[in-house]
């Protein structure tokens, strides 16, 4: 099938409890369509659905592993298939060592997918076995054996980011303080002192992607002087981070609920960085939008 649209596909594989589901996750908030536990067999399908003309999924990555049972033997065959229709990916293949990975299936006490009579040890070694071609095979390798869950997250979007680029990633992530704040944000701001367009009927039922929603939050006078003041710290804050090499940074904006002052904030301030002058890669994430 010729490709009428592009598309970026990553495929990640590797080790049980090496880390997937955590690259996953660095994929999805560095804008990918992220699918887990997909068996190969489908992955050229997927290319060729979201390669048809008119599709607006261009970054793509699906993590595919021995959880699929007699399915992944067939990766192999999967991946000469995508080779042969034209199709470009990146392979990703994540590892640790025996004692790392043993550590983290006692700390979770989740069974290994291969270990027989729940013998953990063995479980590993039959993996590295099945998994050395497809090691070999791999675009980039990634040890993960001395990496916490930040430092896997941090290296997988300097690296295999958006667009490969390596630039400076900043993600804004609105929430609401009801379901906590999100833990992995570096700057957290609250802005429950704005006023609140829940109290409005007309508005109560939009969120801040709305322009009604939108314009209601941005454009007080009390948010105005807010949003320079904060725009301030934030150009002030966003070179030091990238000259101290950090190669991203999840600044997290707030309000009750998550759904109408914290996500137009975010929208505001993911579109004044997202301007070419200041060379950043910029995403947002709406945790608590469609929780009410």
């Amino acid at each position: 099938m010729n490709a009428d649209h592009h598309i970026e596909l990553t495929i990640i594989t590797g080790l049980s409890g090496a880390g997937k589901s955590h690259a996953m996750a660095a994929y999805e908030d560095a804008g990918f369509f992220c699918i887990d536990n997909l068996p190969p067999q489908m992955i050229p399908a997927a290319a060729d659905l979201f390669s048809l003309e008119g599709s607006r999924v261009e970054r793509v990555a699906v993590v595919s592993d021995v959880r699929g049972g007699q399915y992944f033997e067939e990766i192999e065959r999967c991946l000469n298939e995508l080779d042969g229709k034209g199709i470009s990916y990146r392979l990703v293949y994540l590892e640790a060592s025996d004692s790392a990975l043993l550590r983290r299936f006692k700390e979770t006490r989740r069974p290994h997918p291969l270990a027989l009579d729940g013998n953990i040890p063995e479980g590993i070694r039959r993996e590295k076995e099945m998994l050395t071609e497809l090691k070999h095979r791999a675009d980039l390798g990634i040890d993960t054996s001395d990496l916490n869950i930040h430092e896997l997250r941090a290296h997988i979007l300097k690296n295999v980011g958006p667009e490969g680029s390596g630039e400076f990633l900043v993600t804004f992530i609105s929430f609401g303080y009801k379901y906590g704040t999100p833990l992995d944000a570096d700057l957290v701001f609250d802005i429950r002192f704005l006023p609140n367009p829940n109290y409005d009927p007309k508005m109560k039922m939009l969120t801040g992607m709305d322009k009604a929603v939108r314009s209601y939050v941005v454009t007080s006078e009390k948010a105005k002087i807010f949003f320079e003041k904060l725009t301030d710290l934030l150009d002030y804050l966003m070179p030091m981070y990238l000259a101290e090499g950090k190669s991203n940074l999840i600044i997290g904006v707030g309000c009750t609920g998550g759904r109408h002052r914290s996500v137009a904030t975010a929208e505001w301030l993911a579109d004044r960085y997202r301007k070419k002058k200041y060379h950043y890669s910029v995403i947002t994430r709406h945790r608590d939008v469609g929780k009410e």
